[in-house]
């Protein structure tokens, strides 16, 4: 953020962190993305496991998150190991449920994390929908259209410990905030520190 400007390009940047560590946090191994983003001029759901949320606020938007079943059995993989769940129980085929849940359920981790976080810094309001899940055949590509103001689209990198890839593409407003005077950010509340309080009182 520059001259107390939060621009499109600022919260996109919020959001890959989100990604980011909310995936490397669940599946205990590290998820990082491309440092390059690149301008396209729709969203697209594509094979083999596409998710979608919407977001709405003070500005609104759309991510979608295309999974190669190489990326999402890995990632789907390393979770349930990092839950506990026995090795003889994981999945072995990226059309089993349980994939698509457990990445939804990532999903709706990872936009919770964000407007979260963005509400916070912005000192405004975000919502997000249910994340809806797709596995898609091989051939099969759905175009997702958003009714947004003048929108920018982008589309983002992302690579698995093992090297895999997988790709967020991200539709919201083309909209920037200006802060018009300082303000003190006050520290985000953290539960563990409040019940220590508590149980120190």
């Amino acid at each position: 953020m520059e001259n107390n400007v939060f621009s499109s390009s600022d919260i996109l940047l919020v959001l890959c962190d989100s990604v980011s560590r909310v995936m490397t946090s669940a599946t205990k191994t590290e998820v990082k993305f491309a440092p390059i983003v690149q301008k396209i001029s729709q969203t697209v759901l594509r094979p083999e496991i596409g998710t979608f949320v919407l977001f709405t606020g003070s500005f609104s938007g759309m991510v979608v998150m295309n999974f190669p079943k190489e990326a999402a059995m890995e990632i789907y993989r390393n979770y349930m190991l990092a839950v506990g769940l026995p090795r003889e129980e994981v999945a072995s085929n990226y059309t089993s449920d349980s994939v698509s849940n457990s990445l939804g359920e990532l999903m709706n981790q990872i936009l919770g994390d964000f407007t979260s976080k963005i509400s916070h810094k912005l000192h405004t309001t975000i919502t997000q929908s249910q994340p809806k899940m797709l596995t898609l055949p091989q051939e099969v590509q759905i175009n997702i259209n958003v009714n947004l103001d003048h929108p920018k689209y982008y589309k983002m990198t992302f690579f698995t410990k093992d090297g895999n890839e997988f790709y967020m593409e991200y539709a919201m407003d083309d909209t920037e905030f200006t802060m018009l005077k300082e303000i003190v950010d006050e520290d985000e509340l953290n539960p563990d520190e409040i019940l220590a309080q508590m149980q120190g009182e």
